[in-house]
């Protein structure tokens, strides 16, 4: 579906992403993971066209640079972590918007797929009780919410994901994240998401390309990237303890004060 080839992002001197490639296939749902400032971001802005670069980015054979911005809409849905919305549109008319690759005009006609489309959007998404509110008296995960439910409306075929659940409590984050895992299970689709919860790209992702200083330390299937040599290295500390000591706080094994002397290795 995507093919990534020798990907690079650079600002003035500065090399955010460093000739990057990788291909992601249906049924696919790759996780970019890696420290602060590792490119994660960058490269998936790369392929929504939203950061200049060098190299190519195709879309089953077609050069997305090339593509009508409602050609790669119908196909490519992209959901930040932070939305800006300035105008008094209702969460109803938020979510129309994604329609608009599947329309003539920009604001979608009433027709009978459209309107299916939005309920369906609205219902998955929790946000179905609040479709005439206005998006500006919104809670940060009620706006999220709202544009996840934008994208699932566009009916995109490749979901690119930049924290998407970083506003949301934790029920929705399961939920989210749950709701994702079922989209991609239909066929011919595939979801490509910067996350930081490690813990939740084990959970959810079949791959993963472990990014440091915009290179690729290592990519392919997860469970072969995400290990304790491949992160020790990136993140320069012993992940998995730290990961048994949070966890730990669960099992009533260890307080605050214990985890942090064990951390600081008293």
């Amino acid at each position: 579906m995507l093919e990534i080839r020798d990907l690079s992002v650079r600002y003035d001197d500065f090399i955010a992403v460093d000739g990057l490639s990788f291909t992601v296939e249906a049924g696919q749902w790759l996780m970019l993971v890696g420290p602060n400032g590792a490119g994660k971001s960058t490269v998936l802005n790369a392929i929504a066209q939203t950061a200049p670069y060098t190299g190519s980015i195709s879309y089953n054979g077609q050069n997305l640079k090339r593509m009508r911005p409602d050609q790669r809409a119908a196909q490519i849905g992209v959901l930040s972590q932070n939305h800006f919305v300035e105008y008094s549109f209702t969460v109803e008319e938020v979510v129309r918007l994604g329609r608009y690759s599947h329309t003539r005009g920009f604001f979608s006609e009433k027709g009978t797929d459209n309107e299916a489309a939005i309920d369906r959007a609205l219902e998955k998404t929790g946000m179905t009780a609040q479709r005439n509110q206005s998006v500006l008296t919104l809670s940060g995960g009620e706006l999220q919410r709202t544009f996840l439910a934008q994208v699932l409306a566009q009916d995109p075929k490749v979901l690119l994901l930049d924290e998407p659940t970083n506003h949301l409590d934790l029920i929705y984050q399961k939920q989210t994240f749950s709701l994702i895992s079922e989209w991609l299970r239909e066929e011919g689709r595939a979801v490509v998401s910067v996350v930081h919860d490690l813990s939740l790209a084990k959970a959810y992702g079949t791959h993963a390309i472990l990014l440091n200083r915009g290179k690729a330390v290592s990519s392919g299937p997860l469970r072969q990237i995400l290990t304790p040599e491949n992160l020790n290295a990136v993140y320069s500390m012993d992940v998995g303890a730290w990961m048994r000591m949070l966890l730990s706080q669960w099992n009533g094994e260890t307080t605050p004060e214990t985890l942090y002397g064990k951390e600081h290795g008293e």
